[in-house]
């Protein structure tokens, strides 16, 4: 298990490889498709981004507290990444289901990683995060697609796409394919 703490560090994330199973602690930013978006469009100034782990994740959030906070698909998001991950440096991304080649590509040229979050256990996720730091775009985009910042402890993860352009993802594909057309 290897621990991660923010701000994230490009050497520490190097030498991560797919398989590897993380606790992240520190801050982490939920971003979907209209934050994305916006970011790819407009790319306005947000310092913070920089070095920063981006969260595919609509939580539900009542009173401050997030009571769940599960992944969301991450391949749909696909066509805003490579270019978000070279602008604002972003150094990690929390989904489900990996990413594409440009991604990767990318992921590898900047010191990111892909992190894979479990499905289904956005209850559990949410236990993990222990503050609202803040929200940004929450009357533009409203609660899903929003940008919460958000302080977590112990918040599990497993390394799905690495710096060195490795995919899990990928290879489990190839050899699924490989398995079926041996049948």
């Amino acid at each position: 298990m290897v621990v991660l703490s923010t701000p994230l560090r490009e050497d520490k994330l190097r030498a991560l490889r797919i398989g590897d199973m993380v606790l992240i602690n520190g801050i982490i930013l939920t971003a979907r498709d209209k934050v994305l978006r916006y970011l790819f469009e407009e790319r306005p100034e947000m310092e913070f981004l920089e070095n920063s782990i981006i969260y595919h994740c609509g939580p539900i959030v009542k009173d401050n507290k997030v009571l769940s906070a599960g992944p969301t698909t991450s391949i749909r998001l696909d066509r805003y990444t490579p270019e978000l991950i070279a602008h604002y440096h972003i150094k990690a991304i929390i989904g489900k289901g990996g990413m594409g080649e440009e991604t990767l590509s990318a992921m590898k040229n900047y010191g990111c990683v892909y992190l894979q979050a479990t499905g289904g256990a956005g209850v559990y996720l949410a236990k993990r995060i222990k503050k609202v730091l803040d929200v940004k775009f929450l009357e533009e985009f409203g609660m899903p697609e929003a940008m919460w910042i958000l302080e977590v402890e112990d918040f599990p993860a497993v390394v799905t796409m690495d710096s060195t352009g490795e995919s899990l993802h990928k290879k489990i594909e190839e050899m699924s394919r490989r398995r079926h057309e041996s049948r």
